[in-house]
């Protein structure tokens, strides 16, 4: 079977890469010639544990190819995915769809056998039916069905998702697109994963369902791990006794200063637009939308707190800026509200990620840039831990304490025990966990 991925984005390039990991023909598709050669030469647009082998060893097998010939690779396809961009309008929580609809302009103009085309970009409901309107205007006389085939990749572990999901969802009423998509699917089918066909509109749903119950789930533990605060409770245990009930579960119950990425916030947003459009408004998540906003620059009174009071003329060591570990992705990472609103405060802020360094320099100004861990934090009044990369979890405290001005830290993911930290000589501020022996929290 061969497969037209239109789009080398995340989405795109992760998927592209794993279908051809299954022996499908694919060749990724995209207008940016410098993209493209790029990739040619093995240098990834992204980071992902992992991707560089695959697609070297794909390409080298010759099931993976990439090229900006849309047409050529349209026509040779039996399916095509669109996989391109939905970010946020500007002005409002829409999702920018002008893309999904070029492609699928492009695609009507392409096609000449029986074609699925596929939505795999994160579409609001009715996407599906817009596209296909657009290619049925175009291409009266085309053979073709449009299918919903949300993903659900984390970025970090994309690879394993992907090729080892929970489920996978499939939207069409077409009898014809089903045994296209069971057939392209079958890999996966044969280790049983559950594979949901529904209808367009219902998969269109799904996925946004999905992720605002989780962004729902993360600021949920954050707003009892500010509960037990003030009760002097445990926010680790909470999270365990209420996540060892089958019902709930004990995946995203790590308390934090909230969702960033490039989905949660997204995805919550055009899920409350798309809600409000057609009266039936989502209070909860519009309440989750707007706790998660205020918590990210609640996070900078904590240091504040940390320090005294003022952070005028300190000096504080930021580890971790991206939105989670392993990955490059600054998009609304938490960091982007509390790095300038530290410099903002009148504090000079030195800065330190494994990977997000280069994207982070685009988006934030006035931060003293240093290249590895342990130099971020000379002559530091306090060490603040944003993103919980496993670089960070280990720390050597004895040079840390060396290196700091005071060994105050704000751990904002919880990743060392308070009790550790309190015996170690560190002023320690976590989230949602007790106090130890009156110093710390």
């Amino acid at each position: 079977m061969r497969v037209a991925m239109i789009g080398t984005g995340y989405v795109g390039l992760v998927s592209g890469a794993c279908f051809s990991e299954f022996g499908v023909d694919v060749t990724c598709v995209d207008k940016d010639e410098n993209k493209i050669n790029s990739i040619k030469k093995g240098v990834m647009p992204i980071y992902e544990p992992g991707l560089d082998d695959l697609v070297e060893n794909n390409s080298a097998a010759g099931r993976l190819n990439f090229t900006t010939d849309f047409a050529a690779a349209v026509k040779a396809a039996k399916v095509v995915f669109i996989a391109v961009g939905t970010p946020t309008r500007r002005g409002g929580g829409h999702a920018d769809l002008s893309y999904v609809y070029a492609a699928a302009e492009e695609i009507a103009d392409a096609i000449e056998d029986y074609t699925v085309v596929v939505t795999k970009s994160t579409v609001p409901v009715g996407t599906g039916d817009e596209v296909e309107r657009i290619i049925r205007t175009r291409r009266p006389d085309a053979e073709f069905d449009v299918v919903s085939n949300p993903e659900f990749l984390r970025e970090g572990s994309a690879i394993s998702d992907f090729t080892h999901p929970d489920r996978v969802v499939i939207g069409t009423e077409s009898e014809r697109a089903q045994e296209v998509m069971r057939e392209l699917y079958r890999p996966i089918s044969l280790i049983e994963v559950p594979i949901v066909f529904t209808s367009r509109v219902s998969s269109e749903l799904i996925k946004y369902a999905a992720n605002t119950f989780l962004a729902t789930k993360i600021t949920f533990i954050n707003e009892i791990a500010d509960l037990c605060e003030k009760v002097n409770a445990d926010v680790y245990d909470v999270s365990r006794g209420i996540g060892l009930d089958g019902r709930i579960g004990k995946k995203f119950l790590h308390a934090g200063p909230g969702y960033g990425g490039s989905c949660f916030p997204k995805d919550t947003m055009a899920l409350v637009h798309t809600a409000r459009d057609v009266g039936a408004p989502l209070s909860i998540v519009e309440a989750v939308v707007e706790v998660n906003s205020k918590r990210k620059i609640a996070m900078v009174d904590r240091v504040i707190n940390a320090c005294g009071g003022s952070l005028k003329g300190k000096t504080v060591a930021v580890l971790g800026l991206t939105f989670k570990p392993n990955t490059d992705d600054m998009r609304d990472s938490p960091s982007l509200d509390i790095v300038p609103a530290m410099v903002s405060q009148g504090a000079t802020v030195r800065a330190y990620d494994p990977e997000g360094m280069a994207e982070a320099k685009t988006m934030m100004d006035g931060i003293e840039w240093c290249d590895e861990t342990y130099s971020t934090m000379e002559n530091a009044d306090v060490l603040v831990i944003i993103t919980e990369w496993n670089a960070f979890r280990g720390l050597d405290l004895t040079r840390v304490k060396e290196a700091m001005k005071t060994p105050i830290m704000v751990d904002l993911r919880n990743i060392y025990e308070p009790s550790e930290m309190f015996d170690a000589g560190f002023e320690y501020y976590c989230i949602g966990r007790p106090w130890v022996s009156g110093k710390g929290k």
